[in-house]
């Protein structure tokens, strides 16, 4: 296990790779094709994987299948920090957290508790069970109701060492940025709004220095280019990329609520591997919208 303070300095700059999960006929985990997606993947320089998280269906996930996942990472990884998505209710988060690390994880991704509004208490109570549960780093996912304050985020930072990122898909930009200037080094930072990229140099002036890019599971040398130009504030290259495919991208992913995640697995399947369709609640691309997504891979893969 990598220790947390070096994995925040990891992490700090680096793209963070937030690969899919295949499912296969009998719509269970596919390790072969899971595999050998990460091998394909593993040609390019990322920061680390953050598996079973929102991109990788966590929430259509069991527990076992979480840990599976961890596992099967573990084999191919190499060198790449492993963090994985972790969640649900207080107690679940914190056994599947000491499952993760028994399992060989790096680190959690916490996502949002399930269903239920808290107050900023709670949810500082949650965090902090979760991190005196485990060896790991752990990176708060800021998002729909486990948004955590400023000042929850301050105290909790001052007494758990092993909380070193702070994750936002929230999109409120004033948070972000009272948390990067009032946290400074103590986190590290990342991006975590759905196709991240179209909203990266909003973020960046925030102090907000990478992100996850799902777009690298099906175009990693595009979603590499755009990191390279973000991080040397080449804003032509980036408004370039946004333009002739981000946004085109995008108005595939709009179509339908969940194409997010949907659209990011048609595009690993065009590109060659196989990943069976999303599960339910999720629903899959049209014919059209594959066609769509196609002509659009073939122009910038």
């Amino acid at each position: 296990m990598i220790n947390p303070l070096e994995l925040r300095e990891i992490i700090r700059t680096g793209l963070l790779s937030f690969p899919v999960t295949p499912f296969d006929a009998q719509d269970e985990f596919s390790k072969s094709a899971f595999q050998s997606h990460l091998d394909w993947l593993s040609q390019y320089p990322i920061a680390g994987l953050i598996v079973a998280g929102a991109m990788g269906e966590m929430f259509s996930l069991t527990p076992q299948e979480i840990v599976e996942v961890v596992r099967a990472t573990k084999e191919v990884a190499g060198d790449a920090p492993v963090i994985a998505g972790c969640g649900y209710g207080t107690r679940m988060a914190c056994e599947l957290a000491r499952e993760i690390e028994a399992a060989g994880g790096d680190g959690i991704l916490l996502l949002p508790h399930y269903l239920i509004g808290a107050p900023q208490q709670g949810i500082a109570d949650r965090i902090r069970a979760v991190c005196n549960s485990t060896n790991m780093a752990v990176i708060v996912y800021n998002r729909g109701e486990a948004c955590v304050s400023v000042e929850s985020l301050e105290q909790l930072a001052a007494e758990c060492p092993n909380l070193i990122g702070f994750k936002d898909g929230a999109g409120d930009i004033d948070v972000v940025r009272r948390v990067t200037l009032t946290l400074g080094d103590r986190l590290s930072y990342m991006g975590g709004m759905p196709t991240h990229e179209l909203y990266a140099q909003a973020y960046r002036g925030a102090g907000m220095p990478t992100y996850s890019s799902a777009t690298f599971n099906f175009v990693p040398e595009t979603a590499l280019k755009f990191h390279k130009a973000f991080l040397a504030g080449d804003d032509a290259t980036c408004e370039a990329l946004l333009r002739d495919f981000y946004y085109p991208f995008a108005k595939i992913r709009d179509r339908k609520p969940g194409y997010a995640i949907a659209a990011v697995k048609a595009g690993v399947a065009l590109r060659g591997f196989e990943t069976g369709p999303v599960r339910s609640p999720l629903t899959g691309l049209t014919g059209e919208e594959i066609e769509m997504l196609q002509q659009l891979i073939k122009d910038h893969k």
